[in-house]
């Protein structure tokens, strides 16, 4: 359990930060030292960090180096060796917008970082590819932005899966519909509408980075101390949306292809902070959103399907053929639709199966580790 001071401190930092990516005001950056030296008054016991560390927040992570920020500068830095063997998985190690405990060498050139504090909210996935593994994709987030175009990328299925990433993490989400320029008002309209039939409640802004529609909307959402993401598929605009909240063309983008599809641009995820105070996570398109682990998100997410579920005569209803199945009766009626429901079926079962996956390579993995460690003992015994 985490003791009421200390708990009060993470709240804190969570709010407003103890880091910056860019100068600010004179008001921010005292705020942010004040924020900083609340961790120090605090007592011993009450700390997040032991003596003698600092607090950071992780700005850049790229194959196992990072960067972190405090609230004078930004420096390199690495996980120490028994911190990284300390770890029971790699969702334990640092992902950007955590919050670390530091030590800083060389007068602030470079840190050591000694343990990731508890984090508020959190995006993860499946690990791409054939392993069976959590990935931490960031942390420490407020909103979601979940970027789709509206003219190829836009896929009511894959936006399913966002929310369910999000729902999971303690993430709000809000849905922005990029390129409005490249359809008629009408079928703005009419995408809007697929994405209400589909039972999704979440806020749905649109916008256009060639006109500037929607934009500054969009930037009156983003508050001091709050952390924003941008998530969504390679070429829907992220990182030109980046570029226009954050007032230049720091960040490079590509041009659209001639079919009028987006380019891959970003290649790492890196925490930018905003002129007012706000920080933004921009990062790569993802290509495979499988779903470990979510099913207090699938059920928030499909809240709809869940409550029709509570009318079923029977409590463990498979929603196949039995009687009085209140899921099929909706679906008879037109209260819920098919698709929806068979996208429901599909994310559950593949989280179901890729949980019990993930848990046989743990058993796995620990057994191993017991056998390594009876032929070490014998080993041992042998050389007595």
């Amino acid at each position: 359990m985490t003791s009421k001071p200390k708990q009060q401190l993470l709240d804190t930092h969570a709010s407003h930060g103890c880091t910056s990516t860019s100068d600010t005001g004179d008001d921010s950056r005292r705020t942010v030292l004040d924020t900083c030296d609340r961790h120090e008054s605090l007592s011993l016991t009450d700390r997040p960090c032991d003596s003698g560390e600092s607090i950071a927040r992780v700005t850049s992570v790229d194959r196992g180096q990072y960067i972190i920020r405090n609230a004078q500068s930004e420096m390199p830095a690495k996980m120490t060796g028994r911190t990284i063997y300390s770890s029971q998985s790699p969702i334990d190690l640092p992902c950007v917008g955590d919050w670390v405990c530091v030590k800083y060498h060389d007068f602030g050139a470079h840190a050591s970082i000694f343990g990731v504090l508890p984090r508020k909210s959190y995006l993860s996935r499946k690990r791409p590819g054939s392993h069976v593994e959590f990935q931490m994709i960031a942390a420490n987030i407020d909103v979601a932005f979940i970027v789709q175009s509206c003219h190829f990328d836009f896929n009511v299925r894959r936006l399913e899966r966002y929310l369910v990433m999000t729902s999971e993490g303690h993430i709000e989400p809000v849905v922005l519909l990029t390129k409005t320029d490249l359809i008629s008002p009408k079928t703005l309209e009419q995408l809007v509408s697929k994405i209400r039939d589909a039972g999704i409640g979440a806020r749905i802004m649109t916008l256009s980075n060639v006109s500037g529609y929607g934009i500054d909307q969009l930037r009156e959402q983003i508050h001091p101390g709050k952390t924003y993401c941008l998530l969504g598929s390679s070429g829907v605009g992220k990182t030109t949306l980046v570029n226009r909240l954050v007032g230049d063309s720091t960040l490079a983008t590509s041009a659209v292809s001639n079919s009028g599809e987006g380019r891959h641009t970003t290649t790492r995820r890196q925490l930018i902070a905003l002129e007012n105070g706000g920080f933004l996570i921009d990062m790569p398109g993802m290509r495979e959103l499988g779903m470990l682990g979510v099913g207090v998100g699938i059920d928030d997410s499909f809240a709809d399907i869940q409550a029709h579920s509570l009318n079923c005569r029977f409590t463990n209803c498979t929603h196949t053929s039995e009687p009085g199945c209140a899921i099929r009766d909706a679906i008879v009626k037109g209260g819920l639709d098919t698709t929806r429901f068979q996208s429901y079926q599909k994310l559950k079962k593949e989280s179901e199966f890729l949980e019990m996956s993930y848990h046989e390579k743990r058993k796995k993995d620990r057994d191993f580790g017991k056998l390594v460690r009876c032929v070490m003992q014998s080993k041992g015994r042998r050389d007595e």
